[in-house]
Order: C-alpha cells, then structure tokens, then sequence
C-alpha cells in the first residue's frame, strides 16, 4: 500500500536530511505496562497511563479538575494498588542491560514521578521548572550513528547492503535511480518494509530541466546527437525522454522549463510530494520501488517475457526515477536494531544540484564513513585515497574525522579469486596448510585417474558383450526363422547360421556341440549392423545398470527389433540378388569346393527340427550366459561411475577449501596494505601541514605522531557466497568459494555495525540515568520537606532570595508551554496541574534566578570572547597563508583542470557553475584548505569551555553559601543540605547544557569549513556566465582563455576576502555558542532557585496532600534504588566489554 503526502523538502534543503526519524525514537510505555522483556525501541506506547487519560476526558472544565482530584487519590495511595510501570529488581544478576533497556526503564519511571506529580498542589514557577525537566527527558531516545557508504560504480554496494541486512531491500540491477540519490537504511520495529520516497521541488526540476536543454542543443541551436548514452547529451536525452516520453526531442527544445512542467499535470502533481510504501515483504517491496525507480530501458523491455505484455504499463507513460530526491527505507533488520542508519551515497558528478547537496549533508553529519571497493582494486596501492579524493580527505582532517575510529574499509568481491594468480603472487607454493591442500587434490586426481582407466576398461567390456548379444539373439531368430520354415515345408536360405550348419553336420557325428562366443557373423552387412549396435551402445555407456530381469526385456525388445529390421531388409531384396549375396558374404569361409547354392541346398536338405532347436537351445544358452556376463560388467561400469562421482564431489570440496584459502590470503595481504597506505596518507597531511607550517625546521625524518598505532579497520567480504549460502535469492546456485557463513566476512561486518553504536548509546544511557536519578531527588527533596520552621524564618528568606516574576497567558495551543500536554497526546488534554499562567523571569529583579542570570551573563559574554580569541589566534594567520597559497595556484589549477578533461566535459562544468564531475571551485581552494587543515583540527579540538564549566559552578556554589549564611539558625542544617542537593542538580544540568554547546559549536565549524567553495562559486559566476557567451568555431579555446583571465583578474581579492569570510563566520558561530548558552543558563538559573526554594514554600499540609507526599516518597525512593542498580549494571557490561576487547587483541 502507498500514500501520497505532501513534502516541504524541497522548499528547505536542511529539511530533506533526517537523520532520526520519529519513528525510531524510544517513547516511556504505558503505565499499566510491566513487562520484563522490554523491546529496545517499543513504538507503539504512548507515555501517560490510561488512568489518566481516562480521567483527563471525563474532566474537561478546568474548574472542576481541581476539584476531583481526591476521588481517585485513596485508590491510588491503598498499598494493595500500587503498582509501578518499569521492572523492580532485587539484584544485579537480574539485570540483562542494554542501553536500550535502560533508556525505556527511566522513561517508565519519569512517567511515574509525572503521574505523582500531578496529585500535588505546586507553585506555578515549580510546575514550569519541572515540566520542563520533564518534557526533556522524555525526548531523549537511543541516539543514532549515521554510517555513509561511499564507492564507485560495480564495487558491489548494493549487494554488500542486501548480506547485511539479510534481505533483498536494495535494488541491485536496473534501478538506475537507487546509484543516483541518497538511500538512508533505518531500523523498524514493525514487521512490514516500509519507504519514503520524495520528489524534486518544482523549481529544483526547473533548474534541472534548464541544464539538461542547455546539454542538448548546440551552439547554433541545432538538436545534438544523442545516439551515444554515456555522453552529456546522451544523458540528458534518457533523463528528459524518460519523464516526457511524447514530446518529440525537436519540439523540447523549443520549449522553456516552465511549459514542459505544465505539459503534463501528473508529473507536476508529484514534484515536492513524497510516495510513501508499505509492503509485507522485500519481494512485494521489490515491485512496489521498482514503479518509481525503475529505469524502463526500451531495449530490456524488448525481452521481456510474453505473459507479462498485457501487465505492462503503458510504454507513452512517464518515469519517475529522474525525479528521485531522496530514499528513506525502514525494515526490521538486526543489524540496525542498535541505532545504525546506513546511508548509501550515490557517485560523484551528478548532474542534480539537489542531489549533491543531499549527499553532501550526510557526510558532513555522518559519524562514520564506509568506503567500498572490488578487492581488485583493494590491493592496488593508494585506493583509499584515490576513493576519498584530496578535498574530501582534507575536509575530513578538519572535521576531525580522518582517522581509525570514523573510517572503515570494506573490500568486496572476495569470491571472485585465479588461484593461480594468486599463489604466483603471494608465493604460496611453500606454504604448509596449501602444501597439504594441494597433496589432497593430488590424491584424487590420481584416484580419478585410476577410476577413469577401470571406467574405459569397462565400457570396452560392456560393448564387447552387447555386440556378442546381439549376434546371438540374431542366430537365434534366424534358427527359430529355420525352423518355422521347415515345419511349414518352406524352403529355407540362412544367412547368419549358414557356417554354423555346415559345422553342425561335420560334428553331428561326436554331438559335441562348443560355444564359439565371439565368433564373426558370416555377413559383412551383418557386420555393419553390429558396427552401428556398437555406436549405440557408446550412447548407452552412462545409463546406469537395471535389474537383470528389464535389462533381459530391454534386450528382447532390441533383439525383435533387430529381426525385424532384418526380415524387412531381406523381403525387399530379390531373391537372386540376395543369393548372389549371400554366396559373396560365404566366399571367406568356404573351402572352394562346389556352388555356393549347392551347399545351400545341402544344408537345407540335412538340417532337421530335431537338429534346429538343439541349435536353438544352445544359442539360448549362450545367450543366457552372454547376459549375465553383461549384467556384470554394467554392474562394475557403475561402480566406477559412482566412484568418479564421489571423487568429482570431493574434490570440488576440497577445490572450494582450496578458493577459500586463496582468498583468506588475499585478504590478510589487502588488509595490511590498505592499513599500511592509510598511515603513509595520514602521515602525508601531516608532513604537509608540518611544512608549511614552518618550512625551515621541518625534518620529515622525525615521526610527528605513532603511525603504528594507527589501525584500519578492514574488511573483506564476499556477499555472493553469504547470500548464496543463505538461500536468500532463488536460482542464484551453490556458493563458488566459501563452505561457511563466516568465512564471507559478512557476520563480521554485521558485528562490526552493531558495534559502531555501543560507545554513543551507552553514553546516552549513563547520561539519561543520571539525569533521572537527579530529577527524582529533586522533587523528592521537595516533597520529603518535613522540618517545623516558623513563618517568620520562612518569610525571611523569601523576602531576601525569591526572584520577582510576572506572569503571561500561555498560548492555548502551544505544546511548549504545556511540557505534560504530550502525555496525553496534544494540547486539547490538559491536567489541572499545568499552569495558565506562564512564568517570565524578571532579570533585573532581586533573588537567586536574577543574580545567577547576571552573574551567568558575564561569564557567558567572557566565554564567548575567550573563544572568537581563540579561534582568531589560531585561524587567522594559518586563513592569511592559505589565501596567498591558493591565490598563486590559481591559474595553474584552473589550466590543469582544462586540459585533464574532453572539450565537451569542460563546457558542462562551466554550464554548471564550475561543480560537475569534479568540482573545479573545491580544486581551486583546494591550498587554502590544506594550510589550514590541521590547525583547524587542533583549535576545535581543544576543550575551550572548561573555564566556563569552572566560572559557572563557583557561582552557584558563592550563593549557596550566601543563602546558608543568611538562614536562621534553626534552617543552616537544612539549608545546607539542600545546598548541596542544588549543587549536585545544577552540575548535572551544567554538563548536559555544555554538552550541547560543544555540539553546536561542532556543527558550526563543519557549516563554516565546507564554506569556502561556494564562496569562491558565487564569485566566479560572472566568469562561468561569460566563458559560455563564446560561440561559434574556436569556441572552446576562447572559453578556457576568458575564464583563465577572469581568474587571473580576481583570484587575489577573491580568496582573501574568502579568508575575511570564514573568520567572520567564526565570530558568528561564537556568537550563536552564546545564544545557546545564555539559554540554558537561564534554565539553570531557575532550577537552583527551585531547588533552594524549597526553603521557604509553604507546602499543603492537608491529610490528602499528606498521603500524596508520602506515596510519591516512597515511590521516588524505589525509583533511585532502581536507578543505582541500572548504573552499575552499566558499568560492569562497559568493563566486561573492555575487558573481552583486550583479550580479543
């Protein structure tokens, strides 16, 4: 099933990259939920209880919510209905912990410490304070690790992504726009496949459409050739016939991007929209994709298969894959079921600006990158390089990422193997375990040898014999022949028995009658007939042996044949010829004594029955005999056919052990080379960076860092073998090298995937625990407030601490200033807890919240400067350099980039704005970039906030102590107490908030790095456009010569106000550091003073409050018991992990 929605994609290109789909993200469970076996990411729970709910819509006047709330309260506090929505556990050993299980226990018990507060009577600053606490750990979720797949053409990516999702998801021939577009893999709880789909906006078509026109008209306007497929025109003629199949190319060139749009509504209908799938299975979810990428080639369509004309879409239909913006697939695989996405990139080069943008947003927010290549190219020297490029690399070193931990190297194809090749490569030829293998083949090549000898021996054996057979079930025929004539009074001519006859009367007299088996016949054409029996039987030499008794009725059946064949050859003979005949076929054998129709006559007269069936009894028994012998040497062929068999099935075995050892030695050699070429790649920047750094005292003897450290994670897969292995495709036959799932590699890499994401879930699990474990003694501290204090002592530190506020309307549909409204599913369902009225802070006004905001203000505005010092320090000069450095390598650039490619390569990158298959803006700033490579590493590297971290806990930890010296005498004890408590919430909100600083000052550095090139293109768009305006003969030439000068022109201007650029965006990127921090240092702010106001409240001492208080209590005090048992349990699996990873190495 599918579905239409509209998509904002292409109005906003931050937009089109999700990277956590809400679906993925791990709700709290129901209340009434408990459970044990807790799903990582259950789905389909919502969080309130459906007790709440229930009571939520049976009171919908505000006025009266307050006023019921009693009603329910004496069930809820009976002992014998308590109940708690996550799993109590008694011990450790209890505990089977994953993040995940952690992540859903604490969204369990947030709800119930929600669900407890509710049957409080709060202040409207504490209810804002703690819904908001709330309402953020309830968005928190097993965070997501994005793995980018990168490799060219045939490298095997769509197969490798089949094994290790083990299933066929991706398409892997024939989906021409699955190569073309971004493709994000995610995991899904539901057991159907499901897929987003989104198209190209309107105006991201129209700029297409523009550049695909521009690709087929020439100069002079005239349509171009368009017979070559792979050629721009080529292209630009399949992508724009496939989606408007009835305009003819003449008429399309004519038209403008608008009015091709408007020639046909269902296309503009689908732009900007996402087609949404849903399909029981891969092969369902196959069909379904296939409709929207397909590529429809004519010429495959020409072969399809008769059954299916009539199901075929109209061949006038449009196609949809040129439109492809995105691909966004969910299904139930294990490997993702950590929280990997796996993303796959499509190619350099394409033509689609939104596209390249698409693809461009996931590397930059990719934690990991995946680069895939043939192990034929693996073992090639520098292949990780030449597949990332120098600006990708050097964008990665600025990213921090071009190192072990954010790389992996798949090396696919590894059951494509030449032994020999291999083993002349590698010298195999001495090595023990081959030796020993090769000894076996050796063996049974010489059993099959043996075999094969005693196979010829035998079917010489069985020809002989069957042609004996055959000679004595003719002699035998012909004496019953013989005998029938005489009994009729029939004169008689035998032909095969003559010679038998005259023997039988020189012998009549002894009655010695002996078996003359494998006598000549008397009949040269009898002889022929045996010669063409004996080429049967050839025929006959693989059929194996029969029961004697069908072999004895098979023979007969030939054996009447035979007659049969005879009896017809001699009826259609005339008599005289046929005497002439046979007196020529006698003539050998006779001893020259008389006419040949004498003796003929002589015989017919002696012979009698008598005489006749003895003979006939004899020939039977010799028949008998013959069949036997026969039988038996069938019997013999067939062992020696079963044995060669058995021996061919061995050695294929052994010839796979064989394959697979090759292999296996193939891949330990690929692994140590490509780890060997990524070190020298990393120690290359390095030197590089060092040298111009400072070229006078560079020594590239001296190791900059311990490249022997550096480990690659490689590697290398045959995903054939594991499919086949699987049985996962249908006809696709038996594997060609591996015996064993492992051996593949692909279990491997499946561990490997999961494995990418422990180290961030199990972070955001600790995180999340300790920010519950905080929580819940914060309201517990509230509500657990039992110490007798007087009005007075009360009144005096609300006087001097409390913070003034005024109060505004809430908007009544907003979400966010209703942090419970989400438990019930939306703003219409409020509880009578949340205010109506929300709290402003007054910043200029006395009390804790204002001083800290202040005081936080500072310090906020010291850091931020601290840190544009900081980043000017360490940018600005490396900024400077780069900008001569590029500048001087301009032109050079600029003219390699020419003359490196065809003519018409060039004039499409220029129509493009300089980005086509290679991106000549990126090659451009390309030394800019290196100079400030490394330093740009070192500078986000540092750990700049942590005078922030130290400024901001002296703060709050001067005004605890200033409130505790203020309190009476009778409150210091408690004062002090919930000091620290406020101490301890507040470092725990501090790191959280300076955590999502670093985050934001990272993505802003990755935004300002990737900054420079579109710079430059905007500046060299009036050189792009004149370079196009030459026309006409020499055309070409002209163009390289106005860009170059264009360049020439600029390029000093151009790259150093590049420079002023990202530094400027640097103090912008401060700038919004600080934003972010003033924010959630005035959400710190108001929870010390929640905290420290505990001390002066007046809390409801009613005997329903009472009972609400100590049940909450009670309940929050189970809650951190739990909590305690989870972090250790989280603890001891890390340990136990570090520990397996330190024996494994």
């Amino acid at each position: 099933m599918s579905s239409y929605k509209e998509n904002n994609m292409g109005s906003s290109q931050s937009q089109s990259v999700k990277l956590e789909p809400s679906e993925t993200r791990v709700p709290p469970a129901l209340a009434s939920s408990r459970s044990v076996n807790v799903k990582p990411e259950p789905v389909e729970h919502s969080v309130p209880s459906k007790e709440i709910q229930d009571a939520s819509r049976a009171k919908p006047e505000p006025v009266e919510e307050e006023m019921v709330l009693d009603e329910p309260l004496k069930d809820e506090l009976d002992p014998s209905s308590t109940s708690y929505t996550y799993t109590k556990f008694t011990s450790l050993e209890e505990i089977e912990y994953t993040p995940e299980f952690a992540l859903n226990q604490g969204l369990k018990m947030v709800a119930d410490i929600e669900q407890g507060i509710q049957t409080l009577e709060l202040g409207a600053r504490r209810k804002e304070v703690w819904g908001r606490d709330s309402a953020n750990l309830r968005a928190s979720s097993v965070p997501k690790t994005l793995i980018a797949i990168c490799g060219g053409t045939g490298a095997g990516k769509s197969s490798l992504l089949n094994a290790i999702l083990d299933d066929n998801i991706v398409p892997t021939s024939g989906m021409r726009a699955c190569t073309a577009v971004a493709t994000t893999i995610s995991y899904s709880t539901k057991d159907t496949i499901d897929a987003d789909i989104s198209f190209l906006s309107k105006e991201e078509w129209k700029a297409e459409l523009q550049i695909l026109l521009d690709d087929l008209v020439e100069e002079d306007g005239t349509l171009r050739r368009t017979n070559d497929l792979k050629s721009d025109a080529g292209v630009a003629y399949q992508k724009v016939h496939a989606v408007y199949p009835t305009i003819d190319m003449e008429r399309l060139v004519t038209m403008t991007p608008d009015q091709i749009i408007a020639s046909n509504a269902k296309i503009e209908k689908i732009l900007g929209a996402t087609k949404s799938i849903v399909a029981a299975n891969s092969k369902k979810f196959g069909l379904e994709v296939a409709k929207y990428v397909d590529s429809k080639d004519p010429k495959r369509g020409k072969d399809k298969d008769k059954k299916n004309k009539d199901k075929d879409r109209d061949p006038n239909a449009p196609a949809f894959w040129p439109l492809i913006r995105q691909v966004s697939v969910r299904a139930r695989c294990a490997a993702l079921s950590t929280g990997a996405v796996l993303v796959d990139l499509p190619g350099t080069g394409d033509a689609n600006a939104a596209r390249n943008c698409i693809a461009q947003q996931f590397m930059k927010n990719a934690n990991c990158i995946w680069i895939i290549a043939p192990i034929h190219r693996a073992v090639d020297s520098k292949v990780a390089r030449d597949l990332l490029g120098d600006a990708f690399r050097t964008q990665l070193m600025m990213d921090g990422g071009y190192d072990d931990h954010t790389i992996t190297f798949i090396a696919t194809k590894c059951d494509d193997i030449s032994c020999s090749e291999i083993i002349n490569s590698l010298n195999l030829d001495e090595d023990p375990e081959f030796i020993e293998i090769q000894d076996r083949l050796d063996h049974l090549a010489r059993d099959m040898s043996v075999q094969k000898k005693k196979r010829r021996e035998a079917d010489s054996l069985v020809k002989e014999l069957d042609k004996t057979r055959r000679n004595l079930s003719a002699v035998k025929d012909e004496y019953s022949e013989h005998l029938e004539a005489l009994k009729d009074g029939k004169s008689f001519k035998p032909v095969l028995t003559a010679k038998k006859v005259q023997k039988a009367r020189s012998e009549e007299k002894t009655k010695k009658r002996k078996n003359k088996r494998g006598g000549k016949p008397g009949s040269p054409k009898r002889a022929r007939s045996g010669s063409d029996d004996s080429d049967e039987s050839d025929g006959e030499s693989e059929i194996e042996v029969d029961s004697v008794d069908s072999d004895s009725d098979a023979m007969s059946d030939s054996d009447n044949e035979y007659t049969k064949q005879r009896k017809e050859k001699k009826s259609k003979t005339p008599r005289g010829n046929d005497s002439d005949e046979e007196s020529d076929e006698d003539k050998e054998s006779s001893d020259g004594s008389g006419s040949d129709k004498d003796d003929d006559d002589e015989m017919e007269d002696e012979m009698t029955e008598e005489s006749l069936k003895e003979a006939i009894q004899e020939t039977k028994t010799q028949l008998t005999e013959c069949r036997q012998r026969l039988n038996e040497a069938r019997k013999e062929r067939k062992v020696t056919v079963d044995a060669i068999a058995a021996l061919k099935d061995k050695s294929a075995s052994v010839q796979k052990e064989k394959n697979a050892f090759c292999s296996k030695k193939r891949s330990e050699f690929s692994k140590t080379t490509i780890c060997a070429d990524f070190r020298a790649g990393i120690r290359q920047l390095d030197e590089a960076a060092a040298e111009e750094r400072n070229p006078d005292e560079f020594d590239p003897s001296v190791e900059l860092r311990d490249y022997e450290s550096i480990n690659l994670p490689v590697f290398c897969a045959s995903s054939r073998d594991y499919v086949r292995l699987r049985k996962q495709v249908r006809g696709d036959g038996e594997p060609t090298c591996f015996t064993d799932a492992d051996s593949t590699g692909i279990p491997a890499i499946q561990h490997w995937t999961r494995a990418l994401t422990v180290s961030s879930r199990e972070q955001a699990a600790r995180n999340f625990l300790t920010q519950v474990h905080t929580f819940a003694k914060d309201v517990r501290s509230y509500v657990a407030e039992n110490i007798s204090v007087t009005s007075a002592d009360r009144d005096a530190l609300r006087v001097k601490w409390e913070s003034g506020v005024h109060e505004q309307p809430a908007p009544a549909d907003d979400q966010d200033d209703d942090p419970f409204a989400a438990l019930l599913g939306g703003p219409a369902a409020k509880l009578h807890v949340m205010p109506e009225l929300v709290t402003r802070l007054d910043k200029n006004g006395t009390g804790i919240a204002p001083r800290l905001v202040r005081e936080f203000a500072t310090i906020v505005d010291d850091s931020v400067q601290s840190l544009k010092d900081h980043l000017k320090d360490g940018l600005e000069d490396r900024c400077r350099v780069g900008a001569l450095n590029a500048a001087e390598a301009a032109l050079v650039t600029s003219d390699e980039f020419a003359s490196s490619m065809h003519w018409a390569s060039y004039r499409a990158t220029l129509r493009r704005n300089g980005d086509f298959r290679r991106n000549l803006n990126e090659e451009l700033v390309g030394p800019f970039t290196r100079n400030i490579a490394q330093a740009w590493q070192a500078v986000f590297e540092a750990d700049v906030f942590k005078p922030l971290l130290e400024a901001i806990s002296t703060t709050i930890s001067n005004l605890v102590k200033d409130v505790e010296k203020s309190a009476a005498t009778g409150l210091k004890e408690r004062t002090k107490r919930q000091g620290d408590t406020a101490l301890e919430s507040a470092r725990v909100a501090l790191n959280q908030a300076v955590a999502a600083v670093k985050q934001t000052l990272t993505n802003e550095q990755k935004t300002v790095s990737r900054s420079l090139a579109p710079y430059v293109k905007d500046q060299l768009l009036d050189g792009y456009d004149l370079a196009m305006q030459e026309r006409g003969a020499g055309s070409v030439k002209r163009q390289k010569v106005v860009f170059r000068n264009y360049i020439s022109s600029c390029k000093d201007t151009i790259f150093e106000d590049g420079a002023d650029v990202m530094l400027e965006k640097l103090d912008e990127s401060a700038d919004a550091v600080g934003a972010t921090l003033n924010v959630s240092m005035d959400s710190l702010a108001q929870k010390v003073e929640n905290n420290l106001a505990v001390l002066w409240e007046v809390i409801a001492d009613d005997p329903a409050q009472a009972r609400a208080r100590s049940k909450l209590v009670e309940d929050i005090n189970a809650i951190v018991e739990q909590v305690g048992l989870l972090t250790t349990a989280a603890e001891q699996t890390r340990k136990a992990r570090n520990d397996a990873m330190v024996v494994d190495v």
